[in-house]
């Protein structure tokens, strides 16, 4: 199979689609990988590497797409790159399609066959693809948050580790999973109070075992959320249901009973976003006021550490881009955990929840 590697073009990506490991790995499989020149730059990933790893790379763009028979990306095409997309092509990358109404249309229109790194779901329910940047987004947000809670960065004034005899800050995290988890190992290594809500019991059993008395676990409803927001420094939001738009859990009337000059994080500000009052940015503008409270909510968060979020991402891509490059389509119907990734397919919505939260006809794949 002819691969491509595009540039990715969303503001400051500087991630990648595949490694030079990640290219040596597909050549020596027999396929041909095509990258655009400087596509590894944001990596520290030069152009000889890629070539010493057996790729050809190409100066543009349109041409990558134009010839490849399967794209390797990060992050979801933007409006430049719709007119690139062609019938019969697949694409493998995060998609994010149920806050993508215009991308969903534009993958429908023109044939391509969409796999998303985001509903890739094994038997456990546990979706692999994500795990690595959720990993990386949950840390990052803690870190982010502490940043914006300086008093010159326009927050409260607040260390989160505290110092003797003066409170440390407090940190809510809606949502237990890999993000909440993850987010939650660096507010309590920055000596932060830390309370992370989730509606499953089981998980807050496992997260009280893990962090023993170093968070409270809450119950995820409506009065304990309310509670939790307004006693919080900075609200971590982590809330995901696969494939589908973020319930919205902290409503505006919460947000207004926030301190004044508090943090919020919506790390699901790919799906939508958890938070009522959130709305998607970028790291070159990251932040904005609403009810007095500073939001982040930069949709590539893991961008920003781009060497780190690449290579966490090759690791867990590279095999079912294997199995795409071996057997193309026909490998939808081969494993089970990439059926569930394919979103878009023969001109129809192919995931389920992407169509119900689009409002759109829905029909599996058959292949």
């Amino acid at each position: 199979m002819l691969i491509g590697v595009p540039k990715e073009i969303k503001n400051n990506e500087n991630r990648v689609g595949l490694t030079p490991g990640g290219v040596q790995m597909l050549v020596n499989r027999g396929h041909k990988v095509m990258v655009e020149t400087k596509a590894g730059q944001g990596i520290g990933a030069t152009d000889d590497q890629y070539i010493k790893a057996g790729a050809k790379m190409i100066d543009s763009a349109k041409e990558v797409w134009d010839k490849a028979e399967m794209i390797i990306k990060v992050k979801e095409p933007i409006q430049p790159e719709y007119a690139l997309m062609k019938p019969g092509l697949i694409l493998y990358t995060y998609l994010h399609l149920a806050a993508e109404p215009e991308l969903t249309k534009q993958l429908v229109e023109r044939k391509v066959s969409a796999v998303a790194y985001e509903t890739i779901q094994l038997d456990d329910g546990t979706l692999p693809l994500l795990t690595p940047m959720s990993e990386v987004a949950g840390r990052m947000a803690t870190q982010v948050g502490a940043h914006y809670l300086q008093k010159n960065e326009g927050g409260k004034g607040i260390l989160l580790s505290g110092v003797p005899g003066v409170r440390r800050g407090k940190v809510t995290i809606i949502g237990g999973g890999v993000s909440g988890t993850s987010a939650a190992v660096i507010a309590i290594g920055m000596g932060a109070q830390v309370t992370i809500l989730d509606v499953n019991m089981h998980r807050l059993g496992y997260l009280d075992d893990i962090f023993k008395n170093s968070i409270n676990t809450l119950y995820s409803n409506p009065v304990n959320i309310e509670k939790a927001v307004k006693e919080a420094d900075l609200v971590i939001g982590t809330v995901l249901i696969a494939g589908a738009k973020a319930p919205k859990l902290v409503t505006r009337e919460m947000v207004r009973q926030m301190e004044p000059n508090s943090v919020i994080v919506d790390v699901s500000i790919d799906q939508g976003g958890c938070i009522e009052t959130i709305k998607p940015t970028s790291h070159s503008d990251p932040i904005f006021r609403e009810e007095n409270v500073i939001h982040y909510g930069v949709t590539n968060m893991p961008g920003a550490v781009a060497q780190t979020s690449t290579y966490a991402l090759t690791n867990r891509t590279l095999k079912y881009a294997m199995l795409l490059a071996d057997h193309g389509i026909k490998s939808f119907g081969m494993d089970k955990a990439l059926y569930k990734g394919v979103n878009v397919y023969n001109g129809k919505v192919a995931y389920k929840q992407v169509a119900d939260d689009l409002g759109v006809p829905y029909e599996g794949v058959k292949v």
